[in-house]
């Protein structure tokens, strides 16, 4: 099997539907993990093989998701998960929240560093450079932080809010509001 067929295979994601919104955003973690597998299988294969049709595939693959799908990820937990934790006032559960918005924070500025070098990999005039360490360093930082901040949504903050959220009708109006945001998004740029 080539590398092209085998980092292709970690992108697909079976379907779920908005009308399940907490089924939609454990399946966005679960296309988290593939990505960030995708990501340093990107750099290995980089490595190994230097750059060809299958690290400027498997490079588009990673901008596009941390692009597009990870920020609209992080927005839906901003505006829906996180502020019925706020306001049960429970410490634990604040706590949490405020964790994973310096998170975020953090997460967003780890993308904003490997996001050009990536970029640089899509391209196939003028040939990139080689992985530096300081890129693999960042890989690693970017990776073990998004684990971290896996855990504590699955482990506490998932389970905590799904019992928060009143109802179906509630559900529904989160599930529609996170449908609409990702119709106006806008197609992959190169910045």
């Amino acid at each position: 099997m080539s590398h092209k067929i085998q980092m292709q295979q970690l992108i697909s994601t079976p379907a779920v539907g908005f009308d399940q919104p907490f089924e939609m955003l454990d399946a966005c973690h679960d296309r988290v993990d593939r990505t960030l597998i995708l990501l340093q299988r990107l750099v290995a294969h980089i490595d190994s093989e230097g750059h060809d049709a299958s690290s400027r595939s498997a490079a588009n693959d990673v901008l596009r998701y941390f692009d597009l799908a990870a920020p609209h990820h992080h927005l839906d937990e901003e505006r829906h998960v996180f502020p019925p934790l706020i306001a049960s006032g429970k410490p634990e559960w604040v706590r949490a929240v405020n964790t994973l918005l310096k998170d975020h924070a953090e997460l967003h500025q780890l993308w904003a560093e490997l996001r050009p070098v990536i970029r640089t990999w899509t391209c196939t005039e003028p040939a990139p450079d080689p992985v530096s360490e300081q890129m693999r360093q960042t890989v690693k930082a970017y990776c073990d932080r998004y684990s971290e901040h896996k855990l504590l949504e699955d482990g506490t903050v998932y389970p905590a809010a799904r019992g928060l959220i009143p109802g179906s009708e509630a559900l529904q109006v989160m599930g529609a509001e996170m449908r609409e945001r990702r119709q106006h998004t806008p197609a992959l740029s190169s910045r």
